[in-house]
């Protein structure tokens, strides 16, 4: 699907650095009528920065109108795929139908869909064999991991990171890893307003970073970006940003307006 142009980019960010990756996941959100009004906006935004990559995490169903309207420097990621392929699975969509269509990225692994709202939810391995297939089909996977608000308080957040990546770490293959994005989202920030300072963020990244090094590689920690996730928004972007191993965010209601432009233009 031909995109339409987007503003120009300046110069790639230097080789060795870690382009900054701004998602935005506007979840069950939107109206036809509401995209397009936010869409024309985002387009008549300014440039992006030349160190930033952005990706919306558009609802299924939306994701032609963005293919088709959104401008080009916006990529478009799936909120979900399946575990299956192509065939008799109702319902589902999976990574090479969206591959076929235009997505280069998907998320997976969010807590809305570990929690499941009443239904089973989705485990670690279960979304690590979907971040396997997703991979395999050529998708970029922006992998969600995070604690509750009771696991923080218990000093326990790096044991529930750890658990949900460790998965991963053993049916991913060190190349798989390039296409890989881990956006830490503690789930006590997430839609609450609630945000984590940024030093206590970049206390978390650090020691995600150091779990990669030590359980996949540390060529693959120096690479791999490690997003923020929970109200991340216009006012705190900076902050969390300026962090060492704060590569990007992943933005929830802040993504339904041009505050996720301010986000994305609070990039260092």
């Amino acid at each position: 699907m031909t995109r339409p142009e987007g503003s120009s980019k300046g110069s790639p960010a230097p080789e060795g650095t870690r382009p900054y990756l701004l998602g935005g996941n506007w979840k069950a959100n939107g109206t036809l009528a509401t995209l397009r009004a936010l869409i024309a906006e985002f387009n008549a935004a300014g440039p992006i920065p030349a160190n930033a990559e952005v990706v919306i995490g558009a609802p299924f169903i939306h994701i032609p109108e963005c293919l088709s309207s959104l401008r080009s420097d916006i990529e478009i990621a799936a909120q979900n795929c399946s575990l299956t392929g192509p065939g008799a699975y109702t319902g589902e969509i999976c990574a090479s139908q969206l591959k076929d269509m235009g997505v280069t990225w998907v998320i997976l692994g969010h807590s809305e869909r570990r929690e499941g709202f009443g239904m089973a939810g989705e485990d670690s391995d279960l979304v690590a064999r979907k971040t396997k297939i997703a991979l395999a089909e050529g998708l970029k996977v922006m992998f969600c991991i995070g604690e509750k608000k009771e696991e923080r308080e218990a000093g326990t957040t790096m044991d529930v990171c750890a658990s949900q990546m460790k998965p991963l770490a053993d049916i991913l293959s060190k190349e798989d890893w390039a296409n890989v994005s881990i956006a830490y989202e503690p789930v006590w920030a997430i839609g609450t307003g609630l945000t984590a300072t940024p030093e206590m963020a970049q206390d978390t990244h650090a020691s995600i970073r150091q779990w990669v090094s030590d359980n996949v590689g540390a060529d693959v920690a120096s690479a791999v970006r490690i997003q923020y996730g929970g109200s991340m928004n216009g006012a705190n972007a900076a902050g969390l940003l300026a962090m060492p191993d704060i590569d990007g965010g992943l933005i929830g209601g802040s993504s339904l307006k041009m505050d996720f432009f301010s986000c994305i233009n609070s990039v260092p």
